[in-house]
């Protein structure tokens, strides 16, 4: 008898410590993606592939645990195997220009899955969100922070050690500032509807507005244009649920403090350099309407889809196959479209592109649904801040390719699947303990075996 209660007790003792490991692996593996250099490279693909299929296995260790297989289900789950049977059927009837990076693509996309997957599993509970809440501020703080002083004191080399191969725009961790610009789109709406929500004492909604305001500044001291653009659709979409939730003065102050130390810093930090650049965005613009470089790449980009309209050329063949369709002389290696939509048009065709729309169409209405009580509710205080972090990158990647940078792509399906996901379990009022020596002589008559 004593044995068997000892042997429950190790057993759950056991599958809760792998739950903690599972869901801080899960968004460990997230935050290491944009400190290393955003996984483009070789190695840190590895480790975000391998990392990603440990957890998997780990997630069976503990099913196996627990006697049991359980798994949460999550909407999202239809629309990504819709997607995975496409790049199947790819593979398997030679749909695809290049197999090899079409393979590595389909790797790639399984470790986004399995992320998602984990996350589904493991984040369900007020606190952990919570928690992982405040987590993403601090970490989001300390990347801003960083940037903000490599952009005062650059030498042009990654953490003032490693020059990049191919030259870029570093800003942060990133070769390219766009994708800097990226990630903060995402990890903004964190500390901002942290800061105007009921989840915190006055002294933290002050400091998250603090936090939010300087991770802010630095996608306009970044330089990124498309970033700057996403960070404004982002805080008119939630100025429209502020003004529908009719919030009062307390809002007010977080805002106005927000908005004070994001001129305070975009004045002293950026000066004359912001200044140029922003009076630069109409003129570029203009350049790139009537003949740039963009532009160019999305008529030539049209022109391919036109070519394979309903499976696409194969996950990531786009850079194999567009030199036979490029329109104009460059010495430059035009790797990506500059335009997540149309390299997905490209690439998947028109069933990819409807896969994903299918799976925007039910994480917004998901998400719509949950952030009805989002300032007293952890569940949609954090599925807001995953769809506005969601709504800035899906801006951003009209004129941009954030979502081939794979710690920004892993992050924002992530989120999307935190936003889709049911509301996190409320806390219980009372818990049983688990039995143990000591406690089994109290046990009640009925409930020894």
């Amino acid at each position: 008898m004593t044995a068997a209660i000892i042997q429950e007790a190790d057993r759950r003792l056991w599958s809760s410590r792998l739950t903690s490991i599972l869901l801080w692996g899960t968004f460990g593996l997230l935050m290491f993606g944009p400190v290393a250099f955003g996984s483009v490279e070789p190695w840190s693909i590895f480790v975000l592939e391998a990392g990603a299929t440990l957890l998997v296995l780990l997630w069976l260790a503990k099913q196996w645990i627990d006697d049991e297989i359980r798994i949460k289900w999550n909407p999202l789950f239809l629309p990504m195997a819709a997607f995975a049977v496409l790049i199947v059927i790819q593979l398997a009837a030679g749909g695809t220009t290049y197999r090899h990076d079409t393979v590595a693509g389909a790797l790639l996309y399984c470790a986004y899955a399995m992320l998602c997957f984990l996350s589904s599993q493991t984040l369900f509970r007020n606190f952990q969100a919570r928690r992982l809440a405040f987590v993403f501020s601090i970490y989001g703080a300390a990347l801003a922070s960083f940037a903000l002083l490599q952009g005062m004191a650059s030498n042009g080399k990654l953490y003032w050690m490693r020059t990049p191969r191919m030259g870029g725009q570093i800003y942060g961790p990133y070769v390219n500032h766009n994708h800097y610009a990226g990630l903060m789109e995402m990890l903004v709406p964190i500390p901002l509807v942290l800061s105007v929500s009921h989840l915190a004492s006055s002294r933290q909604r002050m400091l998250a507005a603090a936090t939010a305001a300087v991770m802010a500044s630095t996608i306009f001291l970044s330089g990124s244009r498309g970033g700057m653009l996403a960070l404004v659709i982002e805080l008119l979409i939630f100025a429209v649920v502020l003004i529908r939730q009719q919030r009062g003065f307390r809002t007010a102050v977080s805002v106005a403090a927000f908005l004070l130390i994001v001129i305070s810093l975009l004045t002293w930090v950026g000066g004359g350099e912001l200044s140029r650049r922003v009076s630069s965005i109409s003129t570029e613009t203009r350049s790139e309407i009537t003949g740039g470089m963009r532009l160019t790449i999305d008529r030539d980009a049209l022109h391919m889809f036109s070519k394979k309209p309903v499976l696409g050329w194969g996950v990531r063949a786009f850079p194999v196959v567009y030199p036979q369709f490029r329109s104009f002389y460059t010495n430059f290696f035009v790797n990506e479209a500059h335009n997540d939509y149309l390299q997905l048009l490209v690439e998947m065709g028109l069933l990819g592109f409807g896969a994903m729309l299918w799976f925007l169409i039910v994480v917004y209405r998901r998400a719509v649904i949950k952030i009805k009580d989002w300032t007293s509710d952890v569940s949609g205080a954090v599925t807001l801040a995953c769809m506005l972090g969601c709504s800035g990158i899906l801006v951003h990647s009209t004129v941009d390719f954030n979502l081939q940078i794979p710690a920004n792509a892993a992050l924002f399906y992530v989120f999307c699947t935190i936003a889709a996901a049911d509301s996190f379990a409320q806390p219980a009022r009372k818990r049983r303990p688990i039995p143990t020596p000591q406690t089994e002589e109290v046990l009640p008559a009925s409930e020894v075996v």
